[in-house]
């Protein structure tokens, strides 16, 4: 009999990896990026650990060469989602029951697989299938990935430490049990690292999922799939299901055991979750945890006391890196008038230095939104601002879908604080600049504020310690995640817990250990040494 309190070591964030020319990785990433383009792969379900093929296929292509089939997946349907509800539910106490630690070694060696054997092939495979360029996909599809599986471990076990006091006759103790039920996970193209850690933070505190996958991101979401297997994630306690989102949810959001929700995604599709599990409350057993991050519209407060040349990169990094396709990207940008000639000729000079193209080639900054339906929607944005006699179009502002789905970073200026494009989430590399007079700081602050539902991040830009303190104090709830003097993207998962309210979801904070506090339900537990043997007390006497 094991009777040993365990303790995680403490993780470090995993060094990146810089894949300078002529390095050992540099040379091992390109042997995998050759491999992958030259393969299709055959993506089945799995459903209680084994492989399902349900014959009804569809592609997943390269977004920056989308006549390039990367893979072919198996879809699943109403049967085939029941199954693996029925999956889910049947490994449910096996899992629940193993000790902690146990559910964390699965997780710690994930996240070695993912560190040494299968690096170079999730970092590859993020690249060609999302179109992100080397280092983007090693600072997510590595690093953050292997960041949550060790940290999201060691948050664990603090929390299980977590016991009341006791007096002396009685014990007290708290058990953390998993949600009844299991949880509906649904993952978004942009971050593998999103992908991973959605199904493993609830499996970690013994939970098992039901996992609906982005279409266009199944390549690396499929590897991610066989890695945990391999760790020695038991059969069923992750069920992996690509398919056409609404007829999963179809059989999943009227199941009575549907135990919670773990979602990124858009605005429309977390509402429509929230309403349908809204009408169905009294078929469930317990009320469905739902936990989401949704959208953003994530701006940059600049002050006049600001450094320009540092305004400037983080403009570009912050809109640009991803081609804008991050909750977090930066997507509206207020300037005092006196800093904006110097700014604008950094920002041109930087604008024009970028390159756009395959992520294979490691010399391009910029690569492909992710399909054809993205693009379109984005050229919309610019297509309004450039019909609008209160805009300009700074720089870029053109698209090309002939081979690849590549939008030019595009800057817009307006003279309309309440345009379309600063209201919005566009999900494209699109930002919108607003010059104001610098005696309207306070002013601005309350635009910025105001202008838009989303509250996820934000950032200001000062050397004035008062102007910076007034910032965060007007902006209190329009950003989850608030940086100073730094774009507003790039949370490390163990130093800055990511999430936001307002309409950018739940602010659960992925990367810290409040979220996974929201998938277990704590039971108290009182134990009396002598129990009372007479109802009366001694005031009555």
């Amino acid at each position: 009999m094991n009777n040993a309190i365990y303790s995680i070591h403490r993780p470090d964030n995993e060094p990146m990896m810089g894949y300078a020319r002529g390095s050992r990785e540099r040379n091992e990433l390109e042997k995998e990026l050759k491999r992958i383009s030259s393969e299709t792969v055959e993506i089945p379900l799995i459903i209680n650990g084994k492989p399902v093929k349900t014959g009804h296929t569809g592609k997943v292509i390269m977004p920056h060469d989308h006549g390039h089939v990367l893979a072919t997946y198996h879809m699943a349907g109403e049967k085939e989602t029941s199954d693996a509800i029925g999956a889910a539910m049947k490994a449910k106490e096996a899992w629940l029951t193993l000790s902690w630690v146990e559910r964390a070694s699965i997780m710690l060696k994930a996240a070695e697989l993912l560190s040494k054997k299968y690096r170079y092939t999730i970092v590859a495979a993020t690249m060609l299938g999302q179109s992100k360029t080397v280092h983007q996909a090693e600072v997510e599809a590595a690093c953050e990935t292997i960041d949550f599986l060790r940290f999201n471990s060691w948050f664990a076990g603090q929390i299980y430490q977590e016991q009341p006091r006791s007096a002396s006759d009685q014990l007290n103790r708290v058990e953390y049990r998993p949600l009844e039920g299991f949880v509906y996970t649904i993952t978004p193209f942009n971050f593998t690292a999103i992908a991973s850690n959605l199904n493993m933070a609830v499996a970690l505190m013994g939970n098992t999922t039901v996992w609906k996958p982005a279409t266009t991101s199944l390549l690396s979401s499929w590897i991610l799939m066989k890695v945990f297997m391999e760790a020695g994630l038991p059969a069923g306690v992750v069920n992996f299901l690509p398919g056409q989102g609404s007829v999963i949810s179809s059989v999943v959001m009227k199941h009575p055991d549907l135990g919670g929700i773990h979602f990124t995604g858009s605005n429309s599709t977390f509402n429509a979750l929230w309403k349908t599990a809204a009408t169905n409350l009294d078929k469930y057993k317990s009320y469905p945890r739902i936990v989401g991050e949704t959208g953003g519209k994530d701006y940059i407060m600049v002050h006049n006391s600001a450094n320009p040349p540092e305004v400037a990169t983080a403009i570009i990094r912050g809109s640009f890196e991803y081609q804008g396709q991050k909750c977090s990207a930066s997507s509206r940008v207020y300037i005092p008038r006196s800093l904006w000639p110097e700014i604008s000729l950094h920002v041109k000079r930087q604008a024009k230095e970028i390159k756009l193209g395959d992520p294979a080639d490691f010399g391009n900054f910029m690569n492909a939104v992710i399909d054809e339906k993205s693009f379109d929607n984005i050229m919309h944005y610019i297509d309004e601002a450039v019909k609008s006699p209160e805009c300009e179009i700074f720089h870029g502002g053109k698209g090309d879908k002939s081979r690849g789905y590549f939008v030019e970073p595009t800057i817009i200026l307006t003279k309309d604080p309440h345009f379309i494009t600063m209201k919005e989430e566009i999900f494209g590399p699109v930002v919108t600049l607003y010059i104001y007079d610098d005696d309207k700081y306070e002013e601005t602050l309350q635009l910025v504020n105001e202008t838009s539902p989303y509250g996820l991040t934000g950032s200001i830009f000062s050397t004035d310690r008062p102007a910076m303190v007034k910032a965060c104090q007007v902006l209190r709830y329009a950003a989850g995640n608030f940086y100073i003097n730094d774009k507003p993207t790039g949370a490390m998962v163990g130093l800055q817990p990511f999430g936001g309210a307002r309409a950018s979801g739940t602010n659960d904070k992925a990367g810290g250990r409040l979220n996974l506090i929201r998938w277990v339900s704590p039971r108290t537990i009182k134990e009396t040494f002598l129990p009372a043997t007479d109802f009366r007390y001694p005031y009555m006497d």
